[in-house]
């Protein structure tokens, strides 16, 4: 790697002004091709949602069922309890892997190359997965296939932060996420659409459908500018400016790009001063341990509020009392609200901060989770059922517009520029494994004849929204409008996160 020259103040100082003094709509207006990247690329991610959807939905098909289940004595099919768990499982596994993987292969290759790599594999992987001949050939295909989808989960989000000036940081870093809502609501479509097919093509258009995408994502990623970040971390800094003028499209002299790579130029410098690496083990040793520890609790454990309930919602549903036509409708509308939840969250990031939307987002979560808990030690009706649904309706639209997304805008800013990739894969990669322990757990919470909790099942989901919010109140710091340097300051100094408002100014 060639050595960073060290940039004039002048142009340091300049550079930082082009970041902080940057208007929301001057972004917008100046940066839009920048926004253009970003939004195609981040659409990768909506196979991975789309395909995990599938999955757990073809288990209900009479049609997967016979191709891939046991006989039964009334004459129909299922398939045993042992591969439902493996095919779920799998998947999740699979995603693990491709997440930190994708930390060391982003930093060596670049997002662009690894992106076309995994589309290129991924195109093969579904393959197998449609011509699946049995179950144990359709498991080797989803544990293939969850593998560049892990590296879509933590290359996008990486990409949008660093192709982005930093007053659109947060909108393109969330946008990740409602295109993972949007792979749910295709997929519920799709499904929809086919369940009602009498032959085997009733699952397998659903996985044709997975080769739509990579050809077209494939040459958006062959023709995006790579992250100026990385050409500046890799020394290529002619490069770096040259993609860098890529995303933008303000006049002639409105936008000094030169002044912009000198002061990244610069921030990698102070990195490396203050002996910040770029491998794994760097992100738990010194202040890093810090940062990594915000993106892992923010982002990984935003599964705990909805524990055992969230990922589960139409059987908790079901279980509930309602009838399965029911519990499919109101799954489809939580879904619904995760998309105008997502979009909500725009607006409020545009008049607050991480992590005052995070915080008010679970201390307004917690109140329903309570009462839906306690409604499930109250004499069963159809009433209480109802409310329960309502209450966790509510429950979803609170979420969907507050932890759901911003943990993508806390993680991408709250780590250091040398080491902004792997602190994504370490958070996103932390998600996967509360769910993989989730996928165990739940079913033995909700099902009837082991832990039968019904509602009960809200509580322990309270206890961690409980634990969270103490959490974010003393340990997550407010990031909104922070460059990168400000924060390898505060974290270098070691402010506690209370009074990073106070305290940025000095760094500034």
């Amino acid at each position: 790697m060639s050595d960073l020259k060290t940039p004039q103040v002048s142009s340091v100082e300049q550079g930082r002004r082009e970041e902080t003094d940057l208007t929301l709509r001057d972004a917008f207006r100046y940066y839009y091709l920048a926004i253009i990247w970003s939004v195609l690329i981040s659409l990768a991610t909506v196979m991975e949602s789309y395909d995990m959807q599938l999955i757990g939905s073809f288990f209900a098909f009479p049609q997967f069922q016979e191709k891939y289940g046991v006989p039964l004595e009334d004459g129909g099919y299922s398939i045993p309890a042992k591969w439902q768990m493996a095919l779920k499982l799998i998947v999740l596994i699979g995603l693990m892997a491709g997440t930190f993987m994708n930390g060391w292969a982003c930093e060596r290759f670049g997002a662009r190359k690894v992106m076309m790599v995994s589309l290129a594999a991924l195109t093969g992987f579904v393959t197998i997965t449609f011509m699946a001949s049995s179950v144990e050939v359709l498991f080797v295909g989803e544990l293939l296939c969850s593998i560049p989808w892990g590296f879509f989960a933590a290359a996008t989000p990486s990409y949008a932060a660093e192709i982005c000036p930093l007053p659109l940081r947060g909108y393109l870093t969330t946008f990740v996420n409602l295109c993972w809502v949007m792979g749910r609501l295709l997929a519920t479509g799709v499904l929809t659409a086919t369940l009602d097919i009498e032959s085997q093509w009733s699952y397998r258009i659903p996985f044709a459908l997975q080769w739509v995408l990579p050809l077209p994502l494939f040459l958006v990623a062959w023709f995006a500018p790579e992250s100026p970040w990385w050409l500046v971390r890799k020394g290529r800094v002619e490069e770096a400016e040259a993609s860098l003028k890529r995303t933008i499209s303000a006049p002639k002299g409105v936008i000094d790009t030169g002044a912009v790579i000198a002061m990244m130029q610069n921030t990698i410098q102070v990195e490396r001063d203050m002996q910040i690496g770029g491998s794994y083990r760097e992100c738990f040793q010194g202040t890093n341990r810090r940062r990594s520890e915000i993106a892992m609790v923010s982002w990984g454990c935003q599964l705990l509020p909805g524990w055992a309930i969230q990922n589960y919602i139409t059987y908790f549903f079901s279980l509930a009392g309602l009838s399965s036509a029911d519990s499919f409708k109101v799954t489809l509308g939580t879904i619904s609200l995760a998309f105008i939840g997502t979009s909500l969250s725009w607006i409020l990031q545009t008049h607050f901060g991480r992590c005052t939307i995070y915080l008010t987002g679970l201390v307004t979560m917690l109140p329903p989770m309570l009462i839906i808990g306690f409604l499930g030690v109250a004499p069963e009706s159809s009433a209480i059922h109802w409310t329960q649904c309502a209450l966790l309706m509510v429950w979803f639209f609170c979420y969907g517009c507050t932890i759901g997304p911003i943990p993508y805008a806390i993680a991408a800013e709250v780590s250091a520029s040398n080491l902004r990739i792997k602190t994504i894969a370490l958070g996103r990669g932390t998600y996967y494994i509360l769910s993989v322990v989730n996928s165990v757990v739940a079913p033995y919470m909700l099902n009837p004849t082991e832990g039968n909790l019904k509602g009960k099942a809200a509580f322990p989901a309270a206890f961690f929204t409980l634990l969270l919010i103490v959490w974010t109140f003393y340990r997550l710091p407010e990031t909104k409008g922070l460059t990168t340097e400000t924060l390898d300051h505060l974290f270098h100094e070691r402010v506690p996160a209370r009074r990073f408002e106070v305290e940025k100014e000095r760094f500034q």
